[in-house]
């Protein structure tokens, strides 16, 4: 297992701590319209406060591409962790990130106090990971704590770079527990171990799809990829999205998981429509056919009441599920039906239940059954990486236990 060094491992009493956290929050007029990373964030900053450390934080927000742009200032988000942690969130306003106002709040804190840089994106080489900007965050710090899944599969300075100046470099607890879940899902599971990928295209998920048919007992395949796999098998799929130059791959799968004696499942029958629906969430005319009858001029667009019912068959008897992707068009009622049977069978399940972050993370969290879930995924990318048994740089960077 990724026997990573974690904030349990070290003492911050009096020294200066740095904290790379998600704070990538959707914003609206100034205000934060969803502040769940601000509240998964908090355990590992009251940790370090409540062990006396000077907590300095920092983060990146949008894409200011490298130069200051008022819209996408951190500020707002020191209001408001201020409101959440009960004591004042100082905001260092640097063009530069690192610049007199970050270097006289650090140089004036007391234990147990926090400060939160501006946006790290503000300076063009973080995303570049340059040796300027890491040292100036490292300047800052006696102790660097990566508590950023999101942006682990990346290697910048703010969670890469700078661990390079630091001697000692551990995760929080988000990051912790993201390793923990999804590492040991994959790598050491209680069995069954089932895993559902969704979504729209067979090419974002090419070596999570491989390397997942190695290390799971069944796996199901749902969403826009499933039309692929069913096309891959001579099957008539209308006007279903496809990606002609991976028939081969899908070929190759199924003959890989009957060899590997694994189950590959595949849609019987689909929910279909003349036409994508325009707006996504207009009201749309459906009908379930089977895989064998899709109509030339119609596209699948979600899987059919049977397929639902035998993925949440299968989701029954498993003791790890991982899902990644929505089965359908879930932000339309109409075609939301596949996504909502599988998420309600795994909150009606036993097993332990991985969500894979991006659209099935949001998903489960809009249809309602997001506390239901033993872990979601905080990162998109980082977690399907980290599902393609990607090393993630910012994970890599962490000192080992």
């Amino acid at each position: 297992m990724l026997n990573k060094k974690s904030v349990d491992d070290i003492n911050v009493k009096g020294k200066r701590v740095l904290v790379r956290c998600d704070f990538n929050v959707p914003l609206k007029e100034g205000k934060i319209t969803d502040e769940n990373r601000l509240v998964a964030a908090l355990p590992t900053i009251k940790k370090l406060i409540a062990d006396g450390g000077k907590v300095i934080l920092c983060s990146h927000l949008g894409k200011p591409k490298g130069e200051p742009k008022p819209e996408l200032s951190l500020a707002p988000v020191a209001v408001r962790l201020s409101e959440l942690l009960g004591q004042e969130v100082k905001f260092a306003a640097d063009p530069e990130v690192v610049g007199p106002n970050a270097k006289a709040a650090v140089e004036a804190m007391k234990d147990g106090e926090v400060v939160l840089l501006e946006n790290t994106r503000y300076r063009a080489e973080e995303t570049k990971n340059g040796e300027a900007f890491s040292k100036d965050l490292a300047s800052l710090c006696d102790v660097y704590v990566d508590d950023a899944f999101g942006t682990a599969h990346r290697a910048h300075c703010s969670n890469v770079g700078v661990t390079q100046y630091v001697d000692t470099a551990v995760v929080g607890y988000l990051m912790q527990k993201e390793i923990d879940f999804l590492g040991n899902a994959v790598d050491n599971p209680v069995r069954p171990f089932v895993a559902i990928l969704g979504g729209a295209k067979v090419a974002d998920k090419l070596n999570v799809i491989s390397n997942l048919l190695e290390k799971c007992d069944t796996l199901i395949i749902g969403g826009g990829m499933a039309f692929t796999f069913l096309k891959a098998q001579g099957k008539e799929i209308g006007k279903s999205l496809v990606d002609d130059t991976k028939l081969d791959y899908c070929r190759e799968m199924v003959e890989k998981a009957a060899k590997l004696g694994k189950k590959l499942l595949l849609p019987v029958d689909a929910a279909v429509a003349a036409s994508f629906p325009d707006p996504i969430d207009a009201p749309i005319e459906v009908q379930n056919v089977s895989v064998d009858a899709i109509p030339a001029d119609t596209m699948g667009l979600d899987i059919g009441p049977e397929t639902a019912k035998l993925y949440a068959d299968t989701v029954k008897s498993a003791k790890t599920v991982v899902w990644n992707g929505p089965m359908g068009v879930f932000e339309n009622p109409t075609l939301a039906q596949g996504t909502i049977a599988v998420a309600k069978a795994l909150a009606d399940t036993e097993a332990t239940t991985i969500i894979g972050g991006g659209d099935s993370a949001a998903a489960v969290n809009q249809l309602g059954f997001g506390d239901k879930m033993t872990h979601i995924s905080t990162g998109g990318g980082a977690s399907l990486e980290f599902l393609e048994g990607k090393e993630l740089p910012g994970v890599a960077a962490a000192n080992n236990k």
